[in-house]
């Protein structure tokens, strides 16, 4: 039986998002203790509207219309005005794992005491979430200004009974979904459109789920890295703990460590320790700990800025416990943004310094006595020819649109929103980067689990040697390559599996 994830604003981890997202049929409730604490925020809320006094996007336009008063008959209107004109998403629909990470990220938020909605809004997103409706939001068209305002208006949409929705695995429209569900739609009072949409929930869903994957990638491609420093017969020397201790940066300690680990044990090292002209490896090789350090560093960075995000008030205006309602800027998405650019610049490196390990084990001229392209019969077969290319052309791309989003401001709203964070640009980078790296380490595994198997009966060490075994599997590795086949879908079995996390080693420092 799956829990139920209770939230109270203030305690959403990564974890938690990764587990309810990737979960069918997960469910999410609310702390009561923070729905009594709405209520009261929400009072303030009232109270001020009763007394007449003028506040932003409650009572007045919003942007550059902030300064045109809205009757009192019109503000529940107001609101809705708002959702519909703002659902101008474009372009194919978020994953139905990304929507729903949005929606609880979202009901997280409003349960905050500076949202000041409703406790009833928090509960009718709850309700649509657990009763396995996704909304269809579109990828395109957020600039992570006032917040996610494009894909968050689409989310609010289906809670009002419009726009478009996945129910029992149909694509229909919100309305009949919600009925079918037993669910009414909601009616936004004063405030709550304004406070559902004005959020960086999108690029932040994104982010949590990109960080998680991006740190099970990153032990496998550290995994990927041992093993072709066995299969290259390379020298463990420069993993020495004294080397990096000299250096200590946090990622470099981490994959030095993890690395020796991985290659403990490995008969192939004992077997060219007296009798190798070689006085260093490649830097492809040597220097990995650090390369792939500064990956980690990156990645650590990226971890600590959405797991502030997931309980931070990123609403506008904010209420506070004395009745105060300010303005301000937190819904302005530049820290997710740039947290996405360097995630995206830091996966494009790990993957660049993975394909040139590819180079190395498939070119005889540098792979140290293995066959050329890693197969038996070279000339006759292409072996891993083109597994070397596919990865150079996805590495290629990767670079290609690694440019940060973040600095790339296109002022909107007549110049009201006139520096703009663009964090879906760069979450949508960020994520084909980390398809393309989870390929080209799956083409390292590839190619280094053929080089281990010219080496037998030589055994790698015991980590590199569990690796190799998983890779082999036949229920989601892939078999030796004997007469050449089509690579692709081996690539692609292998890149599925680094992804559900079936190669991560594991990291035990202890």
């Amino acid at each position: 039986m799956t829990s139920t994830l209770t939230l109270d604003g203030r305690s959403l981890t990564v974890q938690d998002v990764v587990r309810f997202a990737r979960t069918p049929g997960a469910g999410a409730g609310l702390a009561p203790d923070a729905v009594v604490a709405l209520g009261r925020s929400r009072r303030v809320i009232e109270d001020a509207v009763a007394r007449g006094e003028t506040m932003y996007g409650i009572n007045t336009g919003f942007g550059k219309l902030a300064n045109i008063r809205i009757g009192a008959a019109s503000l529940d209107q107001l609101q809705a005005n708002l959702i519909r004109s703002h659902a101008a998403g474009v372009g194919p629909p978020f994953p139905a794992e990304v929507v729903r990470a949005m929606m609880l990220l979202r009901a997280n938020v409003l349960l905050r005491p500076t949202s000041g909605v409703r406790p009833a809004l928090a509960e009718a997103l709850i309700r649509l979430l657990n009763s396995g409706i996704v909304p269809v939001v579109p990828e395109q068209g957020s600039v992570g200004a006032s917040g996610d305002l494009a894909p968050l208006s689409h989310l609010a949409l289906a809670l009002m009974g419009e726009g478009t929705v996945i129910a029992a695995g149909a694509v229909g429209p919100a309305g009949p979904a919600l009925k079918a569900a037993g669910l009414a739609p909601f009616r936004f009072g004063p405030k709550e459109g304004l406070a559902f949409i004005n959020g960086t929930q999108a690029q932040t869903a994104l982010l949590a789920l990109l960080v998680h994957d991006a740190q099970v990638l990153w032990r496998t491609a550290v995994g990927a890295a041992a093993m072709s420093l066995e299969a290259l017969t390379g020298t463990p020397t420069p993993l020495d703990a004294r080397i990096h201790e000299a250096r200590p940066h946090a990622g470099q300690l981490r994959a030095a460590t993890l690395m020796r680990r991985l290659v403990q044990g490995s008969e192939i090292r004992e077997s060219h320790r007296d009798n190798d002209p070689r006085v260093q490896d490649a830097y492809s090789l040597r220097c990995s700990p650090q390369v792939l350090g500064a990956v980690a560093d990156a990645i650590r960075f990226a971890a600590e800025v959405v797991e502030v995000e997931l309980n931070a008030s990123t609403d506008n205006p904010l209420v506070f416990e004395n009745g105060d309602v300010l303005s301000g800027g937190n819904f302005h998405g530049q820290p997710v943004a740039q947290a996405l650019d360097f995630l995206a610049i830091a996966l494009t490196t790990l993957q660049a310094l993975a394909e040139r390990r590819v180079e190395r084990l498939v070119n005889p001229d540098l792979s140290q006595g293995l066959p050329a392209f890693l197969t038996g019969d070279p000339g006759l077969r292409s072996g891993f020819m083109m597994v070397q290319i596919t990865a150079a052309s996805l590495v290629a791309e990767s670079r290609s649109i690694a440019y940060p989003a973040s600095i790339g401001s296109i002022p909107t709203d007549a110049n009201q929103e006139d520096f703009v964070p663009m964090g879906m640009a760069a979450a949508y980078k960020a994520k084909r980067i980390l398809g393309n790296a989870a390929l080209v380490v799956a083409a390292e595994l590839m190619c280094g689990a053929q080089g281990l198997d010219f080496l037998a009966p030589l055994k790698a060490g015991h980590g590199v040697r569990d690796l190799h075994e998983k890779v082999r599997d036949p229920g989601f590795g892939v078999a030796t390559l004997a007469e050449d086949r089509p690579p692709g879908p081996d690539l692609e079995q292998l890149a599925a599996g680094v992804l559900a996390g079936r190669f991560d080693p594991g990291e035990d420092l202890a």
